[in-house]
């Protein structure tokens, strides 16, 4: 499905610009339309899925309880 800077913007959280300026890096593959560009959505398949395994292993690392050091000794 192609999509539009706009669209695709809006889908990833970045700025238009931002992905006009990966577009011409060659970061972005997209076909060009006219003045528009057509941004292939696949593409960032494989940035969500990424994006969502790094959420959720942040998520385990905040509710993994500190271990208590067995050199902590109680000075009472």
């Amino acid at each position: 499905m192609y999509k539009s800077v706009e669209q695709t913007a809006r889908d990833i959280g970045m700025p238009e610009h931002q992905i006009i300026k990966y577009i011409y890096a060659g970061r972005i593959k997209a076909v060009q339309d006219g003045d528009d560009f057509l941004i292939n959505s696949a593409q960032f398949d494989t940035y969500h899925l990424h994006l969502e395994r790094i959420k959720e292993e942040i998520e385990i690392w905040k509710n993994t309880p500190i271990p208590e050091d067995i050199d902590v000794k109680d000075e009472d």
